[in-house]
């Protein structure tokens, strides 16, 4: 397996967010809470950009037991990518669908090390 400096762990302080080409395969790298993730550019709905896509917390319903709706609120445990195409929303840590865990985003592995960050490839 191939090891792919890509940045420096500090690149990621003031925008969590890199998209990068690795072997033609588009990537998109993210620091979440300190934590990398990496996927693969491509949304599984309909082959989208999503890694293009805006970050955002996730948008919860506030319903009641009645299931009244209260408004919206941000969840702030999970942080969503969501596709500019169609906006399908991802989870970043997971790479899950937000309505379909069964759809996920292509894993691509990411890691640091001596203060730089990786991509491995196969």
């Amino acid at each position: 397996m191939a090891e792919h400096e890509i940045a420096s762990v500090d690149d990621f302080n003031n925008n969590p967010k890199q998209l990068l080409t690795i072997n033609g395969i588009d990537v998109g790298v993210f620091r979440v809470d300190g934590e990398f993730y990496a996927w693969r550019n491509v949304c599984p709905h309909q082959g989208g950009p999503v890694c293009q896509g805006r970050i955002f917390k996730r948008v919860v319903d506030d319903i009641d037991a009645e299931m009244q709706v209260h408004g919206r609120r941000y969840n702030d445990a999970q942080v969503h990518i969501v596709c500019p195409w169609h906006g399908a929303e991802f989870n970043i840590r997971t790479g899950a669908h937000a309505g379909i865990p069964e759809l996920k985003l292509t894993p691509i592995d990411v890691f640091a090390r001596d203060g730089k960050v990786y991509l491995r490839d196969d």
